[in-house]
């Protein structure tokens, strides 16, 4: 098959850098529900902006591209050891031209390969099949919405919902704590795909293939056409809104599937994917591996893009060394832009500093939770895609760090805790939400890459980048006098909730 890897390459590079049309469609639909002007509005906008800038630029959407898994459907007596071996150099391949971000990492040692290959990634399931043609699927789903999956065990008492029996009902209750308890740290607004039944391992497997639905198709099963339309009016009731902002739009999509279980085992396992719902689809002829059709590009969608600046007028400017009188006027809803020096930290680099000197003066600094895409070439590195990560787990740290070095602001996305927040408050700092999943759109921010530190040490994603920024805009989400709007909307959030708890399905 001398066009099976290409076929294979462009399908890599298209998931990645081209959101599939229903997609599209779904965010556009959540727009006009937002109140204009808004946090929730400013960050749909932005990511309207992203999704057509990474088109354009043929650019990761996201930064964070995730873990590739590959689904096969092949015909009888194909030959799925060489097909293995060609998808994997494409992957590789993928990497090198910087569509996917260097994502494999060596569980115990912490080394990066470099190329996204290694042992379990990528993941590459096959099937067989009584057609002649191949399908490969593939889905790029990020660490950040990865890790607002989450598994119930039934029948179990759920925060805020009570008791959840081995029912119809119970399965509700599950669901909507999946979403609930995803808050914006998964980059909301987002989409679930659910498993009810099977063991621990094929319940998450399930629920991950249910995100190969379309965004509009409705469920075979009665029931569960009922569920899945329940979700999408109940979830959105929550009010977490886009990026956890607050909001009216907090669930864009919702597939729900069952399997037989053992009698003493009912799982309901929830797998979650944030708005860029990374997934493409593509049909091979059998025998030259050659692209017959793609699988979910059934219409051209074009995005609504902004003609100016989505984040408005009234932006302030902080400009490293930022005084500490400086940040104790900025507010929780104050729009910043960020100009001058700025440096990536994550989490080996916060937790390497808990113990080291940093290698740059920090003191007035801006610290940006981001692990970019990166190439060189001959003038050397350049950011390809610059997305902000998870802040949640630079907790540990976060406070400690900002004590330690004087650091006056942090970026990331879906805020942090309370040790971070009581440290903001006593040392003079704030937490700035950049908009998730905005890879490109805050790419086209930085000016140049002064430098890098630990990159031989901790690989790219992880590595200390000094960066020249301009134009960087950021939301204050906690403040230099104890406000929190990530505590504030799961406050609010978990009183929707509670509302929820009482039997609906019987």
């Amino acid at each position: 098959m001398k066009d099976f890897k290409q076929s294979v390459l462009e399908l890599i590079i298209d998931t990645s850098t081209n959101l599939p049309p229903d997609v599209r469609k779904a965010l556009m639909e959540s727009q006009v529900r937002e109140d204009i002007g808004s946090r929730a509005a400013i960050a749909i906008q932005t990511i309207f902006d992203n999704i057509d800038m990474a088109e354009n630029l043929e650019g990761p959407i996201c930064q964070d591209t995730g873990l590739p898994t590959f689904v096969v459907h092949t015909p009888l007596g194909a030959n799925q050891m060489v097909m293995e071996c060609e998808i994997r150099e494409a992957v590789a391949e993928a990497t090198k031209l910087g569509k996917l971000r260097t994502n494999s990492v060596d569980s115990l040692t912490g080394a990066n390969t470099g190329d996204n290959l290694g042992p379990g990634t990528p993941v590459i399931h096959f099937h067989q099949w009584d057609q002649d043609d191949i399908e490969v699927k593939l889905i790029l789903k990020g660490g950040g919405c990865e890790n607002k999956n989450i598994q119930y065990s039934l029948p179990m008492d759920i925060d805020g919902l009570g008791k959840a029996g081995r029912d119809l009902d119970g399965i509700r209750k599950c669901i909507l704590h999946a979403v609930y308890q995803a808050q914006g740290q998964g980059c909301s607004a987002g989409f679930i795909g659910v498993s009810i039944g099977g063991d621990r391992t094929t319940g998450y497997e399930h629920a991950k293939s249910q995100l190969f639905r379309k965004v509009n198709d409705v469920n075979p099963n009665p029931e569960l056409a009922e569920l899945e339309a329940y979700m999408m009016d109940k979830a959105n009731q929550l009010e977490i809104g886009t990026m956890g902002f607050g909001g009216n739009v907090t669930l864009l999509g919702c597939k729900i599937g069952v399997q037989n279980r053992l009698p003493a085992s009912f799982f309901v396992s929830v797998a979650y994917n944030c708005w860029a719902f990374r997934r493409q689809g593509v049909l091979l002829d059998g025998t030259t591996g050659a692209r017959k059709a793609w699988l979910y590009k059934d219409e051209q969608v074009k995005m609504p893009t902004s003609s100016g600046n989505s984040f408005g007028d009234s932006a302030i400017v902080l400009k490293a060394p930022i005084s500490e009188a400086q940040i104790r006027q900025l507010k929780v809803g104050d729009v910043v832009i960020i100009e001058g020096a700025m440096h990536t930290g994550r989490d080996a680099l916060h937790k390497y500093l808990m113990q080291n000197d940093a290698p740059v003066d920090l003191n007035g600094g801006v610290i940006y939770h981001c692990g970019p895409v990166m190439l060189k070439d001959e003038a050397g590195w350049h950011v390809k895609a610059a997305g902000p990560t998870t802040s949640s787990r630079e907790e540990p740290y976060q406070g400690d760090i900002i004590k330690k070095f004087g650091l006056r602001a942090v970026i990331g996305k879906g805020g942090m805790g309370a040790k971070t927040l009581a440290a903001l408050k006593e040392y003079g700092a704030v937490y700035l939400n950049a908009i998730g999943g905005a890879a490109q759109f805050y790419a086209k921010s930085v000016q140049k890459v002064t430098g890098v530190d630990y990159l031989e040490q901790f690989g790219i994603p992880e590595a200390m980048w000094h960066l020249e920024v301009g134009g960087f805009p950021a939301i204050v989400t906690m403040d230099a006098h104890g406000n929190s709007l990530h505590a504030e909307v799961d406050q609010k959030s978990k009183q929707k909730l509670e509302t929820f708890a009482e039997p609906v399905f019987h």
